[in-house]
């Protein structure tokens, strides 16, 4: 197992998958990846050992806004669902846009005990709808020195701009 993503930096390049495929990854409530599908694993770019059980965090974009991480373990920890267009990185470097359809997995007694998250290939035109909102949330977030605060500040932003747009983030997302 990988330990956090240390020296893994953009290539710049962008990969993909096929449309009629569907990455797969399982984690326990810490959010540790406890099964990754093949398909996960091919695009990705770890093996199975150095996935389970490494943080799911270890394909964490730096493109990628954290506020929209937050919003989805908050709405998560709730017991929620979530829909989110999200930039991967893959071990190489390179990249890939997925939506991820995010759901908690509960035990026998209805307490969540971990997550579920199914990928598939995003549409181009709704993913262009979607980067200006996440480079502006990601602009907020580098703009404080302060890690917790640029959080703050573009988790602000986010709610700002749906309210600003009459919508709840779900019918944000499905408007696109």
């Amino acid at each position: 197992m990988q330990s956090a993503r240390t020296a893994t930096t953009p290539t710049g390049r962008e990969r993909t998958f096929g449309e009629d495929e569907i990455i797969v990854s399982k984690t326990d409530v810490t959010g540790k990846i406890t099964y990754a599908n093949h398909v996960f694993l091919r695009v990705s770019g770890y093996t199975e050992d150095e996935s389970v059980g490494a943080p799911h965090s270890m394909i964490r974009h730096p493109d990628m806004p954290r506020a929209i991480f937050k919003f989805a373990w908050d709405r998560l920890l709730a017991g929620h669902e979530v829909f989110a267009y999200v930039n991967n990185l893959a071990r190489n470097g390179d990249n890939y846009w997925v939506l991820a359809h995010m759901t908690p997995t509960r035990g026998p007694d209805g307490a969540i005990i971990g997550f579920h998250s199914n990928r598939r290939v995003p549409d181009r035109a709704k993913l262009a709808k979607v980067l200006p909102l996440y480079e502006k949330l990601l602009a907020e977030e580098r703009r404080r020195a302060d890690r917790p605060q640029g959080l703050t500040a573009s988790s602000a932003m986010l709610t700002g701009a749906l309210q600003e747009a009459g919508k709840t983030y779900d019918e944000w997302v499905w408007s696109l």
